[in-house]
């Protein structure tokens, strides 16, 4: 076999016990083919159903017995037969035996491969709630520890999903069922996972195998003389969509080696001579430096990056509590000692116990690879393991920089008035409906875990990519029953808890406020005094209205006019009724501003246009975005700076309304220096 191919057998459990949840094996298991179709298409499946009225296998036709076991499908290349005998699973009759399914999975995957070497699993979906036959000699326990001896000499994993829904109580055969699947994990490489709702079902099965490659390999090093072999792996990335690609259909139908692959190329031409190509030593990148483009040739880029030396630094420790969880970034890493490494594995284990006890963490220097362009700097916290054979490790995760991180300053409830805080009655209301939406509920399972969890997306996209093969002019199905807990309120929970929605509803009452929600913007804008706002806040509300009108406002058009530009342009940012209506704001006042200067008469519009161009650029301070500003005040210098309206703009910096700088707004890219550069003071004139 192929390093990178992979031979599964899905043993499936079809008793009666099984029946309410078969639809959701059947999607689970048809979700794992779609992805081998797209990922991994020389991969080989096979398919063994037991707890079935029928018995075919070939173990039973040769030795007897292995009763109730049907191979519905040989080991072979994931195809859409894979998918078809995966839809519409048989109802079984008669209680499963998953000892015989596992034997007989076992088999297959020895005759078929015998003693080659190469990724071979065995994945085993059952409630294991049924008596298991008797060996003809020895126990069940002595059966386990043979087929796992077996299992560990053809290098042959297992992973084991137990499907058993809250609320059924445990008896003598399931707890002994239990013991034999723990005694596979310790005897082989044997995986075993209990869930309990078929939601949590969908995602106990990996249906795609990501081959775990280090991105680091080499020393941790303490100080110059305290170095220790680590590997470093990635715990967590992002699943996204397969990459779509582009089809060509030119070559004819007859052609069957034919690639249809599509070529990209792409010409570069000038701008004065358009029919001119421009060859690549005659091009350069340019960078926007303020009004001009600064071109920096690749070996000057070159020349400029930073290059750090590979490797793995720890600068020093500090409290857990110093590292606040809303600093982690990017993906988390796994830091492992290296395998086979006593010292190493002895050194980490004792490290990172120290730290556990201690509550500290590390603070490490990260350069991953040779010619890697950053450095990155993060927390390495501890990972003390609970399972026997599994070395002590640790976590890391990448901590922001001070170009990373992004303040937002809120007011706090303490300062609001008695009249604007909440009763009890409505502070308990509120408690109620935090505690009636637990997904980790005291004496229950957590629901939505992540281990457990597939992502809606990812599954809905797979099912209808093979609708899509199937029936081209398909439309997309509505959402999986079991999609829908993941993405929406249990139903069952909210129709019991009615009466707890219904209490915080009365508890609250919903009132429309114009002149509120204008005088918090202008608090925004204006920065007004904690005693007005105070006084703001106790003003009178208008007439209670429908909760359907609170949540679903009609859109009010809101437009700059001249009677008073300022307070318009407040109250289209107040209003907010989409993602784009703040700089839907904006553009607006710009336009307006630039109308006033054009429209000009020896300066009578001055005063106007500043005050609109003040409330616009506190605005792009407050909204974080100082380059709209700072864009459209550089295009309006440029455009009127010769003119009449010149005196404008000397006006406007005696008034402090120039470019936003760092200082003002971590976002721009202006320095103090451009600001007083700006606009430069005209030479007084001399006879």
């Amino acid at each position: 076999m192929a390093r990178n191919k992979e031979a599964l057998v899905l043993l499936l459990d079809v008793g009666p016990s099984m029946h309410g949840v078969l639809q959701q094996v059947e999607n689970i298991c048809s979700t794992l083919v779609h992805k081998k179709l797209v990922y991994n298409k020389s991969d080989e499946i096979g398919v063994v159903l037991f707890g079935t009225k029928e018995t075919c296998n070939e173990l039973a036709k040769e030795l007897g017995g292995y009763n109730h076991v049907v191979v519905a499908r040989d080991i072979k290349v994931v195809d859409e037969g894979t998918t078809n005998a995966l839809q519409n699973l048989p109802r079984g009759t008669s209680p499963g035996d998953f000892l015989d399914a596992i034997v007989v999975g076992l088999d297959m995957l020895i005759r078929k491969f015998g003693n080659m070497k190469g990724k071979q699993r065995m994945c085993l979906i059952t409630d294991a709630q049924h008596p298991l036959r008797d060996p003809p000699q020895g126990t069940k326990k002595d059966q386990v520890d043979t087929i796992a001896d077996q299992m560990k000499r053809h290098e042959i994993k297992m992973d084991c999903i137990v499907f058993r829904e809250s609320g059924v109580p445990h008896n003598a055969v399931m707890d002994e069922n239990d013991q034999l699947l723990y005694h596979f994990r310790e005897r082989s490489v044997t995986k075993v996972v209990q869930v309990d709702s078929p939601t949590s079902l969908l995602g106990a099965l990996r249906t795609r195998n990501v081959l775990p490659v280090t991105v680091f390999r080499g020393d941790l090093e303490v100080s110059s003389n305290f170095k220790i072999k680590v590997w470093v792996y990635k715990k967590t990335s992002e699943e996204k969509f397969p990459t779509l690609k582009k089809y060509s259909d030119k070559a004819p139908a007859s052609d069957k080696f034919a690639s249809h692959e599509v070529k990209v190329d792409y010409e570069y031409k000038s701008v004065l001579e358009p029919d001119t190509v421009v060859p690549p030593d005659q091009r350069i990148k340019g960078y926007l430096y303020g009004p001009q483009v600064v071109p920096i040739s690749s070996a000057e880029w070159e020349a400029v990056k930073f290059k750090p030396e590979k490797g793995v630094k720890l600068l020093g420790f500090t409290n857990r509590s110093n590292i606040s969880r809303h600093y982690f970034m990017k993906d988390v890493f796994s830091f492992v000692p290296e395998p086979g490494n006593t010292k190493a594995i002895v050194a980490v284990s004792s490290l990172a116990r120290a730290m556990s006890e201690m509550n500290k963490v590390a603070i490490l220097r990260c350069v991953w690879r040779h010619g890697q362009g950053n450095v990155a700097l993060g927390v390495l916290t501890p990972n003390i393991s609970s399972v026997k054979n599994v070395t002590d490790s640790f976590y890391f995760n990448i901590l922001p920089f001070a170009e990373d991180i992004r303040e937002f300053q809120f007011r706090s409830f303490s300062s609001l008035p008695s009249s604007s805080q909440p009763t009890e009655e409505q502070q308990e209301a509120a408690d109620n409906l935090v505690k009636m939406l637990d997904l980790a509920p005291p004496g229950r399972e957590e629901i939505l875990k992540p281990d457990f969890t597939p992502n809606p997306m990812l599954e809905r996209f797979y099912k209808f990519l093979d609708l899509k093969s199937k029936q081209p002019d398909a439309n997309v199905p509505p959402l999986d029953k079991c999609l829908k807990r993941i993405t929406e309120p249990d139903p069952d929970v909210i129709d019991y808890q009615a009466p707890v929605i219904k209490k915080i509803g009365n508890a609250f009452e919903l009132k429309e406020n114009p002149k509120k929600k204008k005088a918090r913007t202008q608090d925004r804008l204006t920065y007004t005094a904690a005693d007005d706002q105070a006084k703001l806040l106790e003003e009178p509300s208008a007439e209670k209205v429908g909760i359907a009108e609170i949540l679903f406002p009609a859109e009010e058009k809101v437009e700059i006019g001249d009677h008073n530009p300022v307070q318009d342009f407040e109250a289209m940012l107040a209003q907010r009724s989409s993602s784009t209506w703040v700089q839907k704001a904006t553009v607006e006042m710009q336009k307006y501003i630039t109308a006033l200067i054009q429209d000009t008469r020896d300066g009578d519009n001055h005063q106007k246009a500043l005050e609109c161009l003040v409330a616009l650029r506190k605005a792009c301070i407050i909204e974080q975005e100082p380059k709209e500003y700072n864009g459209f005040l550089t295009k309006l210098y440029q455009k009127y700076k010769t003119a009449d309206d010149a005196k404008f703009f000397q006006f406007l910096l005696s008034k402090n309304a120039s470019l936003i700088s760092k200082e003002e707004a971590p976002d721009s890219d202006v320095t103090e220096e451009m600001v007083r550069n700006f606009c430069p003071k005209p030479e007084p004139f001399s006879q």
